[in-house]
């Protein structure tokens, strides 16, 4: 497959910017619980905008669909199911150690078992990755990425040791670290199942080669089985929250901005779906090393996310060498994703 892995890389940003953005509309919804925004946010997030885009952009998308053997779809729905594991705790994570610490935790380990473990189960880590200048270079730009993942980490922590419990809540209003990194533990393993779903629904995009589809939108159709399978893990558990909170008026209440609120929503969600709608675009241009995407996504997500949590007011208070650590970070992590790029261009 031929590409321009440094047009693949700048897609990875654009993916990681709609990652690390998504989360920023949901703030603004108020007189809602959590679990009605999550799962409003989730529809456009997990059906209307993936099939919407995968309709205008494959050409005949339902005997696309109809082509796929049916353990192709069980194997992207199942992965999807427990990647929407992830992404529900991934939302809790959020709430309770904020947008710059949450997604450093949460995306460090979900980087290395998202990149790492297709190849070793295919069998070909080492003729990707050891056996080639590429590749070690490749490889070498994964390690610069997990060095700038854990710089970014401790720096939170330094954050998190420096800020009173009130400064605390001030900017993350049901800040628990404890909590909050247990959660980001659970979250970061079970999202790298995107992965997985990603790599077994690899036989559909020959699919929808077959029925026309240009190179950047092949993809697209295996997002459709992926997310549906994280829309049933979600909706089961806003489903037993709604029903335990009885909040299913909130949709509904006079005394909420409805308007406001649902806009939010959508737009929350929409940006969630368009993180991947650029990974697989950025995939489309990353050649023989297409899993190195995954880390180059995280990397740019955690970047993106942590200038977020500097405009939000969350590292307010920090010592100023605390704020340097994850400024370094983000440097080391800007420079893993020209290093992956430049790897991919020399395969």
């Amino acid at each position: 497959m031929g590409g321009n892995p440094l047009i693949g890389v700048l897609y990875h940003w654009l993916g990681g910017l709609s990652s690390a953005s998504f989360y920023v509309p949901y703030r603004g919804i108020r007189r809602w619980n959590w679990e009605i925004f999550w799962i409003t946010g989730g529809v456009f997030s997990w059906v209307i905008v993936p099939w919407l885009v995968a309709g205008i952009m494959t050409p005949d998308l339902g005997a696309v669909m109809a082509a796929v053997p049916g353990r192709i779809v069980g194997l992207c729905v199942l992965f999807g199911m427990m990647w929407g594991l992830g992404g529900l705790t991934y939302g809790l994570t959020m709430r309770y150690l904020g947008l710059s610490l949450g997604m450093a935790v949460v995306l460090g380990l979900c980087t290395v078992f998202g990149t790492l473990i297709p190849p070793l189960v295919e069998g070909d880590f080492a003729a990707k990755l050891l056996d080639t200048l590429s590749g070690r270079i490749v490889l070498l730009g994964l390690g610069l990425t997990v060095a700038g993942i854990v710089v970014v980490a401790l720096a939170g922590a330094a954050k998190d040791a420096a800020q009173s419990p009130a400064e605390k809540t001030a900017t993350v209003a049901e800040f628990n670290f404890r909590l909050g990194l247990a959660v980001a533990v659970f979250s970061g393993v079970m999202s790298a199942c995107f992965a997985f779903g990603l790599a077994a629904g690899e036989p559909v995009k020959a699919i929808a080669a077959a029925h026309g589809s240009g190179a950047l939108w092949t993809g697209l159709p295996v997002l459709c089985l992926v997310m549906g399978g994280g829309l049933i893990t979600n909706a089961i558990w806003c489903g037993i929250l709604i029903v335990r909170n009885r909040s299913a008026g909130q949709w509904l209440d006079g005394g909420a901005p409805l308007v406001a609120n649902y806009a939010l929503a959508a737009l929350g969600g929409t940006l969630w779906y368009f993180q991947f709608f650029f990974y697989t675009m950025g995939e489309s241009q990353m050649g023989r090393f297409g899993f190195s995407s995954w880390v180059l996504h995280m990397a740019s997500i955690i970047i993106f996310g942590t200038l977020w949590g500097f405009a939000l007011m969350e590292w307010c208070g920090a010592p100023a060498r605390t704020r340097a650590t994850v400024w370094g970070g983000i440097g080391i992590l800007l420079v893993a994703t020209v290093v992956i790029g430049w790897g991919n261009s020399l395969a």
